[in-house]
């Protein structure tokens, strides 16, 4: 993949600023918990959908499909074999009460939407063969993360949730930025110019409200929770050690088995996002369908700021030689 480790580093640093500013804001009161709530519905909505549409080239290529069908297939097997994990690591026995859910939810789902695409689409570039990895990845994990994390808080599978899931606008823009693709579909210059314009606003609002996060925690309690913390380190670890060992399987024998090519892109790229922290979602879940809100935004942020020392570890242990 074009690009150095350093490059991936100083990337980093940048994004690091401007979560710097989210949480500055946050201290200043120049962001409410209302504008914060409101920006990501706007982005799970509005800005997130139109990045992901406009990650597609403008033409069909055979390479690119692979990647995409690629991304798909690995997000998909990451995503079970995450949810067969936690359920094992995060038991009855040594979890007691919702927390035991909160934490299998934190373990598989990572912070894909605010700090994934962000990261890949810098380091990589908004039209690179990372970014269709990854628009090929959001599908099964959008699609678990409606389903099956609504399923750890709720405990019930209904229609409710199944309508949700077909419904979500970034599964629909992806599915629609495939048939765009698949079919070189020409689209009108005034129309791609405003889908790009609004998802060139995603990274820098999306970081920010992380940021904002941050800046409602009160740090000195959070650190005094062991279970918080183990739960954390385990999901920071764990997680992308585990997506990283199945992928270069599953590469090993697609390579060597069935004579086909599996990109290093989407290796690069799951491993990355698993080595994200939690996903912000877990305290909104927690708080519609009945769960601990406190306990999950306090594993949230205690998430976010561990991974300031993991992921780049993780990064330089793991897939370092690929990027």
């Amino acid at each position: 993949m074009q690009i150095e480790l350093t490059d991936f580093y100083s990337r980093l640093g940048t994004i690091a600023i401007i979560l710097l500013l989210g949480f500055v804001l946050g201290k200043l009161k120049l962001i409410s918990p209302k504008t914060n709530k409101d920006l990501v519905n706007l982005l799970l909505c509005v800005f997130m959908p139109a990045s992901l549409f406009m990650a597609f080239p403008a033409s069909y290529n055979a390479a690119t499909s692979h990647v995409f069908l690629s991304g798909l297939i690995g997000g998909a097997l990451v995503m079970s074999a995450l949810a067969a994990i936690a359920t094992v690591v995060f038991n009855q026995k040594w979890y007691k009460g919702d927390f035991r859910y909160a934490s299998q939810f934190a373990l598989v789902f990572n912070n894909a939407t605010f700090l994934g695409y962000p990261i890949i689409s810098s380091t990589f570039g908004a039209q690179s063969s990372a970014v269709v990895a990854y628009c090929g990845f959001i599908i099964p994990f959008n699609i678990a993360l409606f389903s099956y994390g609504v399923y750890l808080f709720r405990h019930k599978i209904d229609a409710k949730l199944i309508r949700d899931v077909a419904t979500n606008p970034n599964i629909i823009a992806v599915i629609l930025g495939v048939i765009v693709f698949l079919l070189s579909l020409p689209l009108p210059r005034m129309l791609t110019d405003a889908v790009q314009y609004t998802s060139n606003a995603t990274t820098a609002l999306s970081i920010i409200c992380v940021g904002y996060m941050l800046s409602t925690a009160k740090f000195k309690r959070l650190f005094k929770q062991w279970r918080i913390i183990v739960t954390a380190a385990i999901q920071l670890l764990l997680g992308p050690l585990a997506t990283f060992v199945l992928l270069i399987c599953l590469k090993t024998i697609v390579n060597t088995g069935l004579g086909l090519d599996f990109p290093n892109e989407v290796i690069v790229v799951c491993t990355l996002i698993q080595a994200l922290p939690t996903a912000t979602s877990l305290g909104l879940f927690a708080s519609k369908y009945g769960g601990n809100e406190a306990e999950a935004s306090q594993l949230v942020t205690v998430s976010t700021l561990l991974s300031i020392v993991t992921m780049p570890l993780m990064v330089s242990l793991l897939v370092g030689g690929m990027i």
